[in-house]
């Protein structure tokens, strides 16, 4: 096939204007990305001209078989996203995530939406009356797969709208907030991932799609993309249309500020005379900063890393980054600033550093929300992943909350909060220990800037309240726990069996758990709920599909009764197990992590199926 021309660029540009690229580039530059990534040709319809891109594939439809190239899009799938290889770079990692690919998820995507509207409105749905926005991270494979996007939501009969760079809570408030309130829309972000990885975030007006209906959307793109010859052909008689998106929702955060705090002096600058330092980390969070902080009153001098900048240059965009929160650290103490912000990439995540440098994540910004949460509503259920520590527990139960232990995985825990409120339960906030957070009165959307809202209104209520305390003192008397270690164990398995080989091994560990074969183990419980089929569970009739298996086990002794857990969880994203410990004991760690080498990984064969060389080396570490 022939390459793309520059004349084909212009026209292309007409279509995804320059606007809409985090960076400028000469039709030269982009005419080689586009020979580079492009591996599928398409029609662009604009102007009332068609204007017709082929660029050649790497691999013929021929030399793979049928159910190879369906599984080449299945495993593209993590959990509730979809995530790959964008770009060449990493060392034994192929590009998986290519426009052909991505055209298909797009495509299918916008049948689903088709499917779902009809089936809520109980009769067919005018195609041309589906509207879908996207949006998108810095990363420098966005401007090519967002085409692919485009064509495949235009193959599909959807509206689309180009919200160009933005945040993964605003994808979702795009189909709520008026007068935009779009069908459905798509967020093109890896998170906090390397620059060569990106992929994609679904949302409806119900909130994001769950682990099921994204496999629906893979398994139908998986058909499409493996019966299609390497050259697709698209015409786009509706060219996407470029809106400003994040404006509206920095001033709906803006209004929710001022209302929240309503200061009796200066209502529309409730932020006047505070400094707030944001690190967005080059990624899509720099909005914050002069969108709503500075037009509300705040000093934001000494802010880093603003700039988008799809090459992450600084370090990763990732409030669990060590790196980026000694950076906000340095930069609170030197500017004297009340408050520190991290966001990650796509600002689904947040975690803060209050005025005395003392970083707040982990379970500590759990905490810190639950403080607040739980002066709002006394009584009310947290919802959190079982990593999290016994101290936290104690912290929220202090406070008269409940605590409600679930699987790993943000979008479970969300989603268990959802479940609990639809039962009567009382369940305002749902948090990650990863920092994904949600909150009922929030659509239950995980919004890094939406947490730091909350956070930054509860600091003005306090210093108008006469207090110079800061919002580090709301957890002063958190324990934190004396010991807690990862590690992890890759399976030994080609990528398709990896998970079955995985949940064989965490199954293979609840046996040992009810057998009783771990002295002192036992399957952990919390409140109502119980450890079945891989998972804390609510005791209802329709307990939510499994994305991944794991469990947790309380360790006791006779000298000191509980004394720590261990969970051991399959992971969604990778082919691999993470083991998590914690101890209140000095060496708990160490010897819960030797048992579980000795007599279970050793002693039932596992060693063969996992690679324990990490579980190796601490286990062989002195205490």
């Amino acid at each position: 096939m022939a390459a793309a021309s520059s004349s084909s660029i212009i026209s292309l540009q007409k279509i995804v204007p320059t606007a809409s690229f985090p960076f400028s580039s000469s039709p030269a530059t982009l005419t080689k990305t586009f020979q580079t990534n492009l591996n599928f040709s398409f029609l662009l319809h604009s102007s009332n001209k068609v204007t017709q891109v082929q660029c050649s594939t790497a691999t013929k439809y021929n030399d793979v078989g049928v159910d190879e190239e369906m599984d080449r899009i299945r495993r593209l799938q993590n959990g509730s996203d979809v995530r790959g290889v964008a770009l060449e770079g990493e060392r034994g990692r192929t590009v998986d995530l290519t426009p052909p690919a991505v055209e298909a998820i797009a495509e299918s995507f916008g049948e689903w939406v088709k499917n779902s509207l009809e089936k809520d409105r109980g009769g067919p749905v005018d195609e041309d009356v589906i509207r879908v926005s996207l949006g998108k991270d810095p990363r420098i494979s966005g401007p090519s797969l967002s085409v692919a996007v485009f064509a495949g939501l235009s193959r599909a009969g959807c509206l689309v709208f180009d919200m160009g760079l933005a945040t993964t809570p605003a994808c979702f408030m795009s189909t709520v907030l008026p007068p935009f309130a779009y069908d459905a829309s798509i967020m093109m972000t890896a998170s906090h991932l390397p620059y060569t990885r990106n992929g994609l975030k679904f949302f409806t007006k119900k909130g994001g799609l769950t682990s099921p209906e994204v496999e629906e959307v893979c398994d139908r793109a998986a058909r499409k993309y493996a019966n299609r010859l390497a050259k697709v052909s698209t015409l786009l008689t509706t060219p996407p249309r470029r809106v400003d998106f994040m404006s509206a929702y920095a001033k709906h955060l803006r209004e929710i500020i001022k209302e929240r705090v309503n200061h009796p002096l200066h209502y529309d600058t409730p932020l006047q005379g505070f400094q707030i330092i944001v690190n967005a980390g080059n990624g899509s969070g720099g909005f914050f900063t002069w969108d709503v902080l500075d037009k509300l009153g705040a000093d934001t001098f000494g802010s880093l890393h603003l700039k988008p900048d799809g090459m992450f240059p600084n370090h990763i965009p990732n409030p669990e980054d060590k790196t980026a929160m000694a950076l906000t650290r340095a930069a609170v103490l030197e500017n004297k600033a009340d408050l520190g912000i991290v966001f990650d990439t796509d600002v689904d995540r947040s975690g803060v550093v209050d005025k005395s440098g003392n970083p707040i994540n982990g379970d500590k910004l759990i905490a810190l929300m639950s403080a607040i949460v739980l002066r709002e509503h006394p009584g009310a259920t947290i919802v959190t992943d079982a990593r999290t520590s016994m101290a936290l527990t104690k912290f929220m139960t202090d406070r008269g909350g409940n605590h409600c232990l679930y699987r790993v995985g943000y979008r479970n825990v969300i989603d268990k909060g959802v479940h609990l409120n639809e039962d009567g339960i009382e369940a305002h906030l749902m948090m990650e220990t990863s920092g994904h957070g949600a909150l009922k009165e929030n659509y239950f959307l995980d919004d890094g800037a939406y947490m730091v809202v909350k956070i930054i209104i509860e600091m003005v209520r306090m210093k108008l309240a006469g207090s110079d305390e800061g919002i580090g003192s709301l957890i002063k008397d958190l324990e934190e726990p004396l010991e807690s270690v990862e590690l992890r164990m890759n399976i030994i398995s080609e990528p398709r069996h990896a998970k079955e080989k995985g949940s064989e091994a965490i199954e293979a560990f609840r046996q040992y758990l009810e057998e009783g074969r771990l002295h002192g183990w036992e399957l952990d419980a919390c409140g109502d709920c119980w450890v079945s089929e891989g998972c804390l569970v609510d005791s209802n009739d329709s307990p939510a599909a499994i994305d991944a298996r794991m469990y947790r086990a309380k360790v006791s002794d006779e000298k000191h009764g509980q004394y720590g857990w261990i969970h051991i969880r399959q992971s969604i994203h990778n082919p691999n197990i993470a083991v998590n410990v914690q101890s209140t004991v000095p060496g708990g760690c160490l010897s819960i992590t030797r048992v579980l080498r000795d007599k279970f990984l050793l002693a039932s064969g596992m060693d063969k199926v996992l690679d324990i060389s990490q579980i190796e080396k601490y286990a062989q570490s002195s205490s």
